[in-house]
């Protein structure tokens, strides 16, 4: 049996892997489930029940409104006139345009308008897991003394970690198309059941698309990332450590740092913001301590827009970074 093959067998045969597969399974049965029972189709009665709704509210607020335009005229040179505008002034009753008919429409699951953010969450789902079952599949090896066995039977460093990284990687690769390929025909099946795909074009199919293949490169770095961390660390505990720090660090306090200090754009300094940017294509970022005034606008704050590219050349770094500095020192350091 080749190397490659072999290593493969052990990450899908783990009970770790099985475990937080299946976990991620009902999750995303979960979610589908309450985009199934908070939706519903809508026709002709559900069009007509809202403007009916719409028209009640109008009317009970005119009446209201009456109701209070007569009081405030009786309550005129009395002592309860303080509770009221003088001479009523400035007192103005509803519009039809506040009460329009789609606000009160029941939610609809529109697939070109919700999809993309159920594509972010299962991105994110399996992104999470690739990272704990990528740093577990070689931290447990270094922990258990397995890859000291293993280089007994290849001792080729830098084949047998690049093998378990490509290993690792395909795995979440295939993965990752399968369930997209699932996702997208289970929400289509939701929308056709639970609202609409009349919106979907060509160009929104594909741009779709896209968005998936971000997703699956999102899920590929985190694995590598959590492979590298533990591979670094010889422990998957490394990986995770490393992982929590950051968030405490880069998150919580060098954000909290940033915002008393007043630094401009501080939220582009946070990950979470590089993450959105990557899977919505952009983000903009506005600076509320700043003015950009003009005669037309008045006073708008500056802003800074975060791009996919952006977003991705920092994905595309982290990925090598990683990856190489896992190698060298794989060939460097004894293994004990």
């Amino acid at each position: 049996m080749s190397l490659y093959r072999a290593e493969t067998r052990r990450l899908t045969k783990r009970r770790f892997t099985r475990l937080f597969l299946l976990g991620v399974t009902l999750i995303l049965a979960a979610v589908a489930a309450g985009m199934v029972f908070t939706n519903q189709k809508v026709g002709p009665a559900q069009i007509a029940s809202a403007r009916a709704e719409a028209q009640q509210d109008f009317q009970r607020a005119t009446e209201q409104f009456e109701r209070d335009l007569a009081d405030c005229k009786a309550a005129q040179g009395t002592p309860n006139a303080d509770r009221w505008p003088p001479g009523c002034e400035g007192m103005s009753g509803p519009t039809q345009d506040n009460f329009q008919t789609q606000w009160y429409m029941p939610p609809t699951f529109d697939f070109r308008e919700n999809f993309p953010d159920m594509v972010t969450t299962l991105a994110a789902l399996l992104a999470l897991v690739a990272f704990i079952v990528g740093a577990s599949f070689v931290g447990a090896e270094w922990s258990s003394g397995g890859m000291m066995n293993l280089l007994l039977w290849r001792p080729q460093r830098l084949r047998v970690l690049g093998t378990k990284l490509a290993a690792l990687l395909v795995f979440f690769t295939v993965l990752t198309v399968v369930f997209s390929a699932l996702w997208t025909a289970l929400f289509v099946g939701i929308a056709e059941l639970r609202g609409s795909t009349d919106s979907m074009t060509s160009g929104a199919w594909q741009s779709i698309g896209l968005m998936e293949l971000r997703g699956l490169a999102l899920v590929v770095v985190a694995a590598a990332l959590g492979f590298g961390l533990a591979s670094l660390g010889r422990h998957t505990a490394m990986a995770l450590g490393v992982t929590i720090g950051a968030l405490i660090v880069f998150q919580f306090g060098l954000g909290t740092v940033l915002n008393l200090a007043k630094v401009k754009f501080a939220d582009a300094y946070l990950i979470p913001v590089w993450m959105i940017a990557w899977m919505d294509k952009e983000i903009k970022i506005e600076d509320y301590n700043s003015c950009d005034y003009s005669s037309a606008g008045g006073c708008v704050p500056d802003s800074l827009t975060l791009t996919w590219p952006m977003a991705g050349a920092i994905l595309a770094g982290v990925f090598v970074l990683i990856v190489v500095v896992s190698m060298w020192t794989m060939r460097s350091r004894d293994v004990t």
